[in-house]
Order: structure tokens, then C-alpha cells, then sequence
């Protein structure tokens, strides 16, 4: 614990002059887990173009050898900080080797790069990420009973009341400080399996999507640490009959939205079905192998060998929501990309298939 037993740090209302904090944010070489440090800034700013380059050890985080250690931090994203709060700002950043190059390990160069070949199509992007919340162990899901496992899954799902939802505090806590430091969360609802949980992010345009994403996870981490608290965003993290977690895509672009759009809608899908395998590989960290302990075809999933689409139809690769098919035009849901898959390379993916047609 830290010791002041859940008591506010009695130093962080001391003036900071006109100097701000700003904290650094990275993707670490796993493509999975967030690192970040904090850097003294001599005067306030939301512009990352402000913002000098750093760097950091990256033989400590997967990013490269001993003899050779130094990876640069160019900031891409600021966001308020709602932790520090005043005028102390979070800073997403791209990881660069010691030549200035794009370090092998930063997906959102390419991201970016692709959003501006397609940005006439205005792509907006909306994602649901799922996770789950374990004790300080990282092994019990919090909440549930010490020997044995709580009721079958049916309640739970958007439930209300101590014997059906674990971990609310948190939920709200996330949602309103994301709300604070200008992430787009959109909405948030308890999950089927308990101590699961899902919030939304978006629509977002772009590359706006990924920075949005990320820094909203490292924001949810972050305020679990107050509640020693665990978030895993494992796609499958209790094995059996217990639904897993994804971080389903919902995707349009302008045409998609427009009177008519349910052909361009069905034209995209039809490109993501002859791509169905570049995609799952693309939609986990480690090619496809997380994502074979969710995608089974149970448990609201659809198939990882096979692609399938439908309206309303959430044991679907891709679904067409009721309202969609009703108004002809709008979005569709990607189903398939797990909880901790990467958005800045999940939505690089959609466009390179729908959009560039690669």
C-alpha cells in the first residue's frame, strides 16, 4: 500500500508556478502494455508540436539491446490529466530509434500514414473494449468467491445490486476522469461475465481512434491502482462457460453514412471477408493465437476459421446493427479483434482493406 491509506496526498495542491507536468506515454514492446514517465515543462500547452522529444531505456521494455539503449519519444497527443489536474497534461507519444527512424515496434506511423491516404472518405471509428477485474494478485477476478466461482453467467449483464456487479467505483471513477482529460468515451455498461466490464470510445476520425483508445486504457489502469485493483484485457481470461472480451470495431466512412450507404456497407464486408485471415492476424498481439481461446464460435463469437456476417446477429464475424438495415445507411460492427488488440493496427487494418483496397 502506499501509506497514506486512502487518505488525498497532501502535497499535490502546492503550486507548481508556471512550470507543468506533462506525462509521456508509450506502447511497450510486448504491443501490449503502457510505460510513461514525467517530464517538467517550463510553460502550459495542449500541442504536442510543443513538446521536445525524449527518451528512455528501451533494453528495460522489449525495445532494444543494452549497448545500444536509447529510444526516443516523439509526442503525437495531448490530453488533461486527471490525476495532476491544473494545467498538467497526459502526452501519447511514437517510439523512434536512435537513428530517427520509426522504431519497429511503433504501429501508429503507418496508421497515421494510411488514415491520410483515405481521410477524403472521413473513416470514423468506434470501439467497445472489453476487460476484467482482478484482485491485487492479478489471478482471483475481484469480487468473486474465494473457493469456487459465483452463479452462471445471465444476471450480470448490465445488472445493478452487490450480489450481481463488482468493481462500480472504478467503472465511474474511469468514465468521468476520461471524460476530463477530453477522451470521447461515449458510454460504459457492465459485462455477462461478472467483474467484466466494457466501456466505448468514439466516433472517432482517423488516427484520432488509436491515441483515443490507448490513453483511455492507461487512464483505467491507472485509477485501479487506487483501488488495488487488476485490469486484464486477456481475451479469454477465465477458461470454461464464461463469456471472453473483445474490442469490437464499429466502422464507417462517409459514404457508408450517406442516403444509399448500406451498398458501400456491403461492399466493405465483402473486402473483409477476402481478407478474413490478414485480419485476424492483425487483430491480437500475437497473430491470431489469443484470439483462438474467444473466437469459437460460442459465447457470442463467431468462428476464428471461418467469416460470416448478419443483421442483428452477434454469433457474427461482422454485424449490421437492426437500426442500420432498417435506415439503409450508417456502420457495421467487426466482431472479431480481442480485448487487447492493438486499435492503432486494427484500424490501419480496415482501411488498408476497405478504403486502399490492400
Amino acid at each position: 500500500m502506499d501509506g497514506l491509506d486512502g487518505q488525498t496526498n497532501p502535497f499535490l495542491d502546492l503550486d507548481q508556478g508556471e512550470k507543468i507536468q506533462a506525462y509521456y506515454i508509450w506502447i511497450d514492446g510486448t504491443g501490449q502494455a503502457l510505460r510513461g514517465k514525467t517530464k517538467t515543462i517550463l510553460k502550459k500547452t495542449m500541442n504536442p508540436e510543443d513538446l521536445p522529444v525524449w527518451n528512455f531505456d528501451g533494453s528495460s521494455t522489449n525495445q532494444s539491446a543494452g549497448e545500444n539503449s536509447d529510444i526516443y519519444l516523439k509526442p503525437v497527443a495531448c490530453f488533461k490529466d486527471p490525476f495532476r489536474r491544473g494545467d498538467n497534461i497526459l502526452v501519447m507519444c511514437e517510439t523512434m530509434d536512435h537513428e530517427g527512424n520509426i522504431h519497429p515496434t511503433n504501429k501508429r506511423n503507418s496508421c497515421f500514414q494510411n488514415m491520410e491516404k483515405c481521410k477524403d472518405l472521413h473513416p470514423w471509428f468506434g470501439i467497445e473494449q472489453e476487460y476484467t477485474m482482478f484482485d491485487y494478485t492479478g489471478v482471483h477476478p475481484y469480487g468473486w468467491p474465494a473457493n469456487g466461482y459465483p452463479g452462471p453467467q445471465g444476471p450480470y449483464y448490465c445488472g445493478v445490486g452487490s450480489d450481481r456487479v463488482k468493481g462500480r467505483k472504478i467503472v465511474e471513477a474511469h468514465y468521468r476522469a476520461c471524460l476530463y482529460a477530453g477522451i470521447k468515451v461515449a458510454g460504459s455498461n457492465a459485462e455477462v461475465m461478472p467483474s467484466q466490464w466494457e466501456y466505448q470510445v468514439g466516433p472517432c476520425e482517423g488516427i484520432e481512434m488509436g491515441d483515443h483508445l490507448w490513453v483511455s486504457r492507461w487512464i483505467l489502469q491507472r485509477i485501479a491502482e487506487e483501488f488495488n485493483v487488476v485490469i486484464s484485457f486477456d481475451p479469454k481470461p477465465i477458461p470454461g462457460d464464461w463469456n471472453g472480451a473483445g474490442c469490437h470495431t464499429n466502422i464507417s466512412t462517409l459514404p457508408m453514412r450517406e442516403e444509399g450507404g448500406m451498398e458501400h456497407i456491403y461492399a466493405a464486408i465483402k473486402l473483409m471477408e477476402g481478407k478474413h485471415i490478414e485480419h485476424i492476424m492483425d487483430y491480437d498481439p500475437t497473430g491470431g493465437e489469443d484470439n483462438k481461446r474467444r473466437l469459437t464460435g460460442l459465447h457470442e463469437t463467431a468462428s476464428i476459421d471461418k467469416f460470416n456476417y448478419g443483421v442483428a446477429h452477434r454469433g457474427a464475424s461482422v454485424r449490421i446493427p437492426r437500426q442500420v438495415a432498417a435506415d439503409g445507411h450508417g456502420y457495421f460492427e467487426d466482431r472479431r479483434p480481442s480485448s487487447n488488440a492493438d486499435p492503432y493496427v486494427v484500424t490501419d487494418r480496415i482501411v488498408r482493406t476497405i478504403c486502399l483496397n490492400e
